[in-house]
């Protein structure tokens, strides 16, 4: 792996070709995992093909499938796809697909844990240790260490079968209070053994994970990892504690790059996203007695936090201090000048996100003017719609438009 150490030479150019560990890529620019809500028993649909298509056409360099179970339980959904063979044929022609517009394609993998929706899934979600699960009113299961050791396994066999459907990279699923990120959190791990207490022991699975997919995969494809820099909740994980992680991964050497983010989908989803918080949508599409409980208090749980553009690059410039490892800046990227700011300040690469759900096309439109801005009001309702497609709801469904290309010479 090569590393850019930064302000070691001059701000690279975000729209030229750039190198994501073995894989080259035609832009700096990632599409970032967003669940499209598009699969079916667990295997590819049409419908999610292009999905994939549409931002591939619209200039990114790489889009990121999300979002891909390692195990039949840690998935948010049943509908969500699984690593088994027959999900491997609508893989394979997903790749294809994307690569024949010119972008690169990754798979987001990962294990969902005490976010896994268990009477979706029909088995109980795992947690590093036994609490109730609000959102569907039931206990969650201590993981064992055979569980643990099974759904390491898992990652990397995911990895092994993203090859073989012809992803260039996976990114592998440490944030937002899944599996790993639960047991990185003193305020859900309370465990006593080698997974719990001290910050080493904590950090073990998401190490063990990320080192199973290497020895998988190899250099074959690139691997990157979504990391919180702080659940957004007292006494979960947080920056601190982050920068620590980030330096144990960057030594291990399992990475290409690392994705920072931050939030809890389990206790504070809001906090990613920043913007409108949209309860009275929220509890359109919820069935009861969650529809009631969001009506009655969840101005608690999903609370409203100020949009700016680049939000998360405050916390990312102390990791990016840290280490010298490829980062990847998510949240607020909307216009050319922030990733030009993301280049400066020594990060290799943007993620984009609900820009991209407004406008599929908005970097063929910024490479044809740099002036350019995402018209993202930054509602937030395209969360609601991940239950029938995710699409931004000011525009509609992605599959129901034409993939918007760049004019040709």
């Amino acid at each position: 792996m090569t590393h850019t150490t930064p302000g070691a030479r001059e701000a690279p150019d975000v729209l030229a070709p750039a190198k994501l560990g073995p894989v080259a890529l035609r832009n700096r620019i990632i599409k970032a995992a967003t669940y499209e809500g598009l699969s079916r028993k667990g295997l590819v649909t049409d419908e999610l093909i292009d999905f994939h298509v549409r931002h591939a056409a619209g200039g990114v360099g790489m889009t990121t499938v999300a979002y891909c179970a390692v195990a039949p339980e840690g998935r948010t959904d049943r509908r969500q796809i699984l690593w088994t063979p027959e999900a491997l044929p609508g893989l394979r022609k997903l790749t294809e697909a994307v690569h024949a517009e010119g972008a690169a394609v990754a798979a987001q993998i990962g294990h969902a844990g005490p976010v896994a929706n268990p009477k979706s899934n029909r088995l109980p979600a795992l947690a590093p240790n036994r609490h109730f699960h609000a959102t569907t009113t039931s206990f969650t299961k201590a993981a064992t260490r055979d569980d643990l050791t099974r759904i390491v396994a898992a990652h990397g066999h995911a990895a092994s079968m993203a090859v073989e459907a012809g992803f260039d990279a996976v990114e592998i699923h440490l944030g937002h209070n899944y599996l790993a990120s639960s047991f990185l959190s003193p305020k859900l791990n309370h465990r006593k053994d080698e997974y719990g207490g001290s910050l080493e022991n904590r950090a073990r699975l998401s190490r063990d994970i990320a080192r199973a997919v290497r020895d998988a995969v190899g250099d074959r494809i690139a691997i990157t990892a979504k990391l919180n820099m702080d659940d957004g909740v007292p006494g979960g994980f947080w920056l601190d504690e982050a920068i620590t992680v980030a330096r144990w991964l960057e030594q291990d050497g399992s990475l290409d790059a690392l994705e920072l983010t931050a939030g809890s989908s389990l206790l504070n989803p809001m906090y990613l996203f920043k913007g409108d918080a949209p309860l009275r949508e929220f509890a359109a599409v919820m069935k009861q007695p969650v529809k009631l409980g969001v009506q009655l208090v969840g101005k608690r749980f999903l609370r409203a936090y100020p949009y700016r553009d680049a939000y998360l690059l405050d916390d990312a410039r102390q990791i990016r201090a840290a280490v010298t490892m490829p980062l990847i800046l998510l949240g607020g990227i909307t216009n050319k000048a922030v990733m030009d700011q993301a280049m400066a300040e020594g990060f290799q690469f943007v993620a984009m996100a609900r820009a991209l759900l407004r406008e599929p096309d908005l970097i063929n439109r910024i490479a044809a003017d740099e002036s350019v801005r995402s018209l993202c009001i930054h509602c937030n309702k395209c969360m609601t719609a991940i239950y029938g497609g995710t699409h931004c709801v000011l525009t509609g469904p992605l599959i129901a438009q034409p993939p918007v290309r760049k004019p040709r010479a």
